[in-house]
């Protein structure tokens, strides 16, 4: 999966904390910059499979997957 996500990270005390601004439930904390942006990033992947998935689960066949582009 191919795409641009806004992270939104902040400073606070001795942790960073951070979201992805276009996926509701997508948030983390970690201790420095690099772990927050790593872990976001998996994070992401994970819930767009889930909610892929969870997608797929609520159709019957036939169906048609098509990828869109942005």
């Amino acid at each position: 999966m191919h795409g641009s996500f806004t992270a939104v990270v902040k400073h606070e005390a001795e942790w960073w904390i951070g979201w992805i601004a276009e996926v509701p439930g997508v948030n983390c904390q970690e201790a420095t910059l690099e772990e927050l942006l790593d872990t976001l990033a998996v994070t992401l992947k994970e819930v767009l499979e889930l909610n892929r998935q969870n997608a797929l689960s609520e159709v019957t066949p036939p169906y048609e997957e098509v990828t869109i582009v942005l």
